[in-house]
C-alpha cells in the first residue's frame, strides 16, 4: 500500500496536539497493516462525501481517506473531529 498525504491533511495534521499526532501515527501503522482493522472502524460515506471512506482514531477524530485499486494506493484526504472533517 502506497499512502499519499494531500496538503490539507499535512495542515490539518500539524495543527494538532503532538498527543493526538502520535495516535495519528499509531492509526496509520494500523491501518497500513490491515486497513479493516476493528479499531479502525473503516467505512464508506456518503452524500457529498461518497466514494470517500473514514477511519476512527479516537472516539471523536477521523482521518477521511480515498482508496484506489483495492488500497494500492491511499490518499490522506484530512483529519481532525467528527464535524470538522464531515463539514458539519
Amino acid at each position: 500500500m502506497e499512502i499519499i498525504y494531500h496538503k490539507n491533511f499535512n495542515k490539518a495534521y500539524a495543527k494538532l496536539p503532538k498527543k493526538l499526532m502520535l495516535k495519528v501515527d499509531a492509526a496509520i501503522d494500523i491501518f497500513l497493516c490491515n486497513p479493516f482493522d476493528k479499531s479502525l472502524k473503516n467505512h464508506a460515506l456518503k452524500g457529498l462525501l461518497l466514494e470517500k471512506r473514514s477511519i476512527s482514531v479516537t472516539g471523536d477524530l477521523r482521518i477521511l481517506f480515498e482508496e484506489y485499486d483495492n488500497y494500492f494506493i491511499v490518499l490522506l484526504l484530512d483529519v481532525g473531529t467528527h464535524s470538522h472533517v464531515y463539514g458539519m
